[in-house]
C-alpha cells in the first residue's frame, strides 16, 4: 500500500469519526431536550423513555471500551440512530401508531444487525488463539441465521413479559374481520369454517371487527426479522466464501481489538 493511499484512508477514517462524533452529539442533544419537554408537561413516562435511552446510547461506547470488542462507525451509527428511531420516535413520537410500518421496519433492521453480531462471533472465535475452528460458509450463514431468529424470539419474549405484568401493550393488537377455526363447526369436527365479522360489542362500546391481541403483531414481527436475518446471512456466506469481496460485510461486523506488540 503506497503512502498515497495511506493518506486516503487515514482522512477517510477521521471523517467517519467526526461524522460519528456528530450524529452522538445531535441526537443526544435532542433527547435531553424532549426529556426536559415532557417533564415540563408531566410525562414522567416518556421521561423515563428519555433517560433509558440516554443510557441506550452509552451501549456502544461499553462495548468499545471495556469488552475488548471494536465496533465499525457504520455499525455504530446504525445503531444509535436505531436506538433513537425505536424509543424516542417510535414510543415518544407514537410513529408505532402513526406509521403502519415502522415497527416493520425496525424488526427488520434488528434481523440484519444481529445476524451481522452472529457471523461476528464465529469470526472472533476463530481469529482466538483458543477456540479456532473452520467452517463451511454455508453453516457459518446458517448460525448467523439462527442467532438472529433467536434475538427475535427472545424479544418476543421480553414483549410479552412487559404487556402480561406491566401492561405496556408492546405487541399490539389488530382488528380482523373474519375468522376460521375449528370451534365454529356445527358439529364439533376438526373441519375449519370461516365466518365474516360484522361487529363486535365490548362493554358496551361497538367496534368494526374481532381483536388480535398480540398474534398477528409478533408472527409479522419474526417475519420480517427472517426477511433481514436472510438478506444479511446470504452476504455473510459470500463473505466467507470469497475473503477479498468483504468491504460492504465488514461494515457490520464487530472484531476484537488488535493488541499491541510490547516493544
Amino acid at each position: 500500500m503506497n503512502r498515497q493511499e495511506l493518506i486516503r484512508q487515514a482522512k477517510k477514517e477521521i471523517l467517519s469519526h467526526k461524522l460519528k462524533a456528530a450524529i452522538y452529539f445531535i441526537l443526544r442533544l435532542s433527547v435531553i431536550v424532549i426529556m426536559i419537554a415532557q417533564f415540563l408537561n408531566k410525562n414522567y413516562n416518556n421521561v423515563f423513555i428519555c433517560v433509558l435511552t440516554l443510557i441506550l446510547f452509552m451501549i456502544p461506547s461499553f462495548i468499545n471500551k471495556r469488552l475488548d470488542i471494536e465496533l465499525p462507525n457504520t455499525l455504530e451509527i446504525i445503531i444509535l440512530l436505531f436506538i433513537y428511531a425505536a424509543e424516542i420516535l417510535g414510543e415518544v413520537g407514537h410513529y408505532y401508531m402513526i406509521y403502519d410500518r415502522w415497527d416493520d421496519i425496525l424488526h427488520t433492521i434488528n434481523g440484519f444487525l444481529f445476524a451481522a453480531v452472529g457471523l461476528a462471533m464465529i469470526d472472533i472465535l476463530n481469529s482466538s488463539e483458543k477456540f479456532h475452528f473452520e467452517m463451511a460458509p454455508k453453516f457459518v450463514a446458517m448460525v448467523s441465521f439462527c442467532f438472529s431468529m433467536t434475538i427475535g424470539v427472545l424479544w418476543e419474549f421480553f414483549e410479552y413479559f412487559m404487556d402480561s405484568f406491566f401492561l405496556m401493550d408492546m405487541q399490539k393488537d389488530t382488528v380482523i374481520n373474519r375468522i376460521t377455526s375449528v370451534k365454529f363447526h356445527p358439529e364439533g369436527l376438526n373441519i375449519p369454517v370461516t365466518i365474516d365479522i360484522d361487529s363486535v360489542v365490548i362493554n358496551g362500546i361497538e367496534w368494526a371487527g374481532y381483536i388480535d391481541i398480540g398474534l398477528i403483531d409478533t408472527m409479522v414481527d419474526l417475519f420480517v426479522n427472517f426477511i433481514g436475518a436472510t438478506v444479511f446471512a446470504i452476504f455473510g456466506y459470500f463473505y466467507i466464501k470469497h475473503r477479498g469481496n468483504r468491504k460492504f460485510v465488514e461494515k457490520f461486523m464487530p472484531k476484537r481489538k488488535k493488541r499491541r506488540k510490547a516493544v
